[in-house]
């Protein structure tokens, strides 16, 4: 699967419907950005399983800064709807590869029960 452009027409139904969700904030100005790019679509080819999306922050400002780049390129990855990662800077082949296992790898059930218990704390402190 090629790698395809998100919007935010786009974006929630994407986090929805795919259980793997790679998303490339990028600029076309920032060089970083395409010296990742053949590296982030070579991953997409190869791990079809995995929705990989390009976020183009000019056109896209709305998502990037409800998102908080600050920094791109920025790779943000969500399982299940969930963030999980979230890193700005090119990374190399080898290096997403170790993310894509890592993502992968990762038991939902202890993610969803720690984020239950972050909101929880969350809205405890602010009862308080």
């Amino acid at each position: 699967m090629a790698t395809v452009a998100i919007t935010r027409e786009n974006l929630d139904e994407t986090l929805r419907d795919n259980d793997i969700v790679f998303l490339d904030f990028w600029a076309d100005w920032c060089r970083p950005c395409h010296q990742f790019a053949p590296v982030f679509e070579q991953a997409s080819d190869k791990h079809t399983d995995i929705t990989f999306g390009k976020i183009d922050t000019e056109d896209e400002q709305e998502l990037a800064g409800a998102a908080g780049i600050t920094s791109i390129p920025t790779l943000m990855i969500f399982r299940g709807g969930i963030p999980v990662f979230s890193q700005a800077g090119a990374l190399p082949a080898a290096a997403l590869e170790s993310l894509i296992a890592q993502v992968r790898a990762l038991d939902m059930d202890e993610v969803r029960q720690k984020v239950a218990e972050m909101n929880a704390a969350e809205a405890q402190a602010q009862d308080d």
